[in-house]
């Protein structure tokens, strides 16, 4: 067995390992955007259902209406916001090269916000046709 003298103190190994002093704020925004997921997917779910046998212009109508498309797209924004905040959580913890992290991270950044903005104005433009 070998040991060696090192002349650093515990402290200062340990510096840079431990908490960034971020997490408790990111693990409040993925909890809170999970709840509020809860009655907004409930929601769609229903107004899916609801709409199964709907014809085209029943369905335009009722996604026009600015009460569904106010919630559909703060559904849309939150699940895309979520979706964002899991994927960062899993490639912090299973990437392990800090080049493919963080490529892999600007790529879930760009990919949720595109999605998330060509879902809204799909929302938006129907909303809007007739006016």
């Amino acid at each position: 067995m070998k040991t060696t003298s090192t002349l650093r103190s515990p402290l200062k190994r340990a510096r840079g390992l431990g908490s960034a002093k971020t997490g408790t704020g990111h693990f409040i925004v993925q909890r809170v955007t999970a709840i509020a997921l809860i009655p907004l997917a409930l929601y769609v779910a229903w107004l899916v259902v609801s709409l199964a046998s709907a014809d085209y212009a029943q369905v335009r109508a009722t996604v026009a209406d600015p009460l569904h498309a106010t919630l559909l797209v703060a559904f849309l924004v939150n699940s895309f916001w979520h979706a964002q905040l899991g994927m960062q959580v899993i490639i912090e913890d299973y990437v392990h090269s800090p080049g493919a992290a963080m490529t892999l991270q600007l790529v879930n950044i760009f990919a949720c916000a595109l999605a998330g903005i060509a879902s809204v104005i799909a929302v938006l433009r129907i909303t809007f046709a007739g006016a």
